[in-house]
């Protein structure tokens, strides 16, 4: 039996998987409301900010993985246009359809599909940007996906992963505070789950930080990579070039 970590927990690799996917079950119908509230709406500059340097022209092609209730794939999708392409993934089925819905009430229509970002159902050197937000964390096997991901960019292709990272030091003890006693009790309240949250707050710890983060992209085939820290280090996006 191999183990790897679910938050806190040592758990067998299939059992992550399924608590996981329980996790993102539990909280899609509310997780738009929970990422303002977590945030103070931060969340849509962090995000604002990755479409920024995606630099995304006519005619691209992107894939969005964990792309969850649609915020990227929707942006992204108003700069490449009707000759480029914005593929919408995501693992878990629940996470999907709120973003398919949610696109679809927006006027946009992308090819949306159930997807593990270890096993990419595409070709080589297709996209020229993938992202993943708040995915990689969730992950049993970062490395493979990292590898996937560089598989599927055409060389010069860029990855932009934004994700929680390690906040500055002064700031740890009252980041801390607020994840471990004020999250949950925010997910109890309103999404009527607190242990959700509560694993958010400790995946978020387990998570390589920055600098880990960067070597295992170069380790994953990508040739330059540099990280953008946001907010104190809350969130941090690392963008790594396809040489």
């Amino acid at each position: 039996m191999t183990t790897t970590h679910f938050g806190f927990q040592s758990v067998d690799e299939a059992e992550k998987a399924r608590q996981v996917r329980g996790v993102f079950d539990s909280v899609a119908p509310k997780y738009d409301l929970m990422n303002d509230l977590m945030s103070g709406g931060l969340h849509r500059l962090w995000k604002a900010y990755t479409v920024q340097v995606a630099n995304l022209q006519e005619g691209d092609r992107a894939l969005d993985i964990a792309g969850g209730t649609g915020d990227l794939a929707l942006a992204f999708s108003k700069k490449v246009g009707e000759s480029g392409q914005v593929v919408h993934t995501d693992i878990n089925e629940a996470m999907l359809s709120t973003g398919r819905n949610r696109l679809l009430d927006a006027g946009v229509v992308l090819p949306t599909m159930v997807c593990d970002a270890e096993k990419l159902p595409f070709g080589d050197n297709y996209f020229d940007v993938v992202s993943v937000a708040f995915g990689l964390r969730n992950m049993t096997h970062k490395d493979v996906a990292l590898a996937e991901m560089n598989r599927v960019l055409k060389p010069g292709g860029k990855l932009l992963v934004l994700e929680f990272s390690k906040v500055a030091p002064p700031l740890r003890k009252l980041y801390d505070w607020y994840s471990f006693k004020v999250l949950p009790r925010l997910g109890k309240a309103v999404a009527g789950d607190d242990a959700s949250y509560r694993y958010l707050a400790e995946s978020i710890r387990m998570h390589p930080d920055q600098a880990e983060l960067k070597a295992l992209m170069h380790k994953g085939g990508f040739g330059h990579v540099d990280y953008h820290n946001m907010s104190g280090g809350v969130v941090a996006l690392h963008v790594g070039i396809k040489c």
